[in-house]
């Protein structure tokens, strides 16, 4: 156990009517405030948290990519890779699909750095819209049952002892906890012919990080308020033959029209500086998938 800094949304201090973020952040309307929370090492005790109880799970599953710097082998190989993972780990699976993947190295010539700010990935009101638009034809049938948002993370080249991922267990929230923001992506002259975004990040201009001019709403996130109830964890040192499945929606998940009382709807998580972290170790690197996943 350690005792460390964590980032929430002041939810007074939003500039607009709604709050809003850039995906290639930084940039947002609100500020971030400060907090000292206890985060608890739960490496030997994986065992005890999973997508359904805790909102996230952690397994050993070595990947046959290494260095995820080729976008099309991404996508043709280790998307594969995922789906069986997640067909062998979540009992009932009857359909995948990948819809976004994001690859973050803590360099300076990166436009994707780690998220130092307790989120969830999807609203889910987001969640039903990325069903409808990835697989129109299906979409109505497919929404009637369970399915689920999975953020699938991997270490990238070296552990992730630099900039750690934490979760807060999904156990510790309450509903009250969770403010939507809308997620901002850069315009793009070619979205009308295509508008898949994966690959096409830039690095942000800094003289204009606090303005939405040039950005289109294309996401609902979750900020998370602060709360003295919450419980974080992570998992010192993730390798990058260990990957953290982090649930985003489960339309199954407490609280929702078709949800189940004591099964877990979404996990915030959030990026962090470890105060036993060695100051030589290397910038954290990572990738993570996102999945829309599908139940008999």
């Amino acid at each position: 156990m350690t005792t460390t800094i964590f980032k929430h949304i002041d939810t007074s201090s939003s500039t607009s009517t709604k709050p809003w973020a850039k995906v290639d952040g930084p940039g947002q309307s609100f500020i971030m405030r400060d907090h000292n929370r206890k985060v608890h090492n739960i490496r030997d005790k994986i065992d005890s948290y999973n997508t359904d109880n805790s909102g996230f799970a952690v397994y050993h599953s070595p990947a046959s990519e290494k260095l995820f710097t080729d976008d099309a082998k991404v996508r043709s190989e280790y998307y594969p890779e995922v789906e069986a993972l997640l067909r062998d780990r979540l009992s009932g699976v009857k359909k995948v699909h990948f819809f976004d993947h994001t690859i973050r190295r803590r360099t300076k010539d990166s436009p994707r750095q780690p998220v130092q700010q307790v989120h969830v990935d999807q609203t889910p009101e987001a969640a039903a819209a990325r069903v409808r638009r990835h697989l129109p034809d299906e979409a109505e049938n497919l929404l009637k049952g369970r399915y689920q948002i999975i953020n699938v993370w991997r270490p990238i080249e070296n552990p992730a002892s630099d900039f750690p991922l934490a979760v807060v267990d999904w156990r510790s929230t309450s509903p009250g906890d969770f403010i939507p923001i809308d997620l901002m992506y850069p315009k793009r002259a070619d979205s009308v012919h295509d508008d898949d975004d994966r690959g096409k990040e830039k690095l942000p201009d800094e003289a204009s990080l606090f303005s939405a001019e040039g950005y289109e709403v294309k996401g609902e996130t979750l900020g998370v308020a602060p709360s003295e109830q919450h419980q974080f964890f992570y998992v010192k040192d993730m390798t990058p033959e260990e990957v953290m499945l982090l649930k985003c929606y489960d339309s199954f998940g407490e609280g929702e029209p078709m949800g189940r009382k004591g099964l877990a709807v979404r996990t915030p998580h959030t990026a962090f500086q470890d105060p036993q972290t060695p100051a030589d170790a290397p910038g954290r690197q990572s990738i993570e998938v996102r999945c829309l996943v599908f139940y008999e």
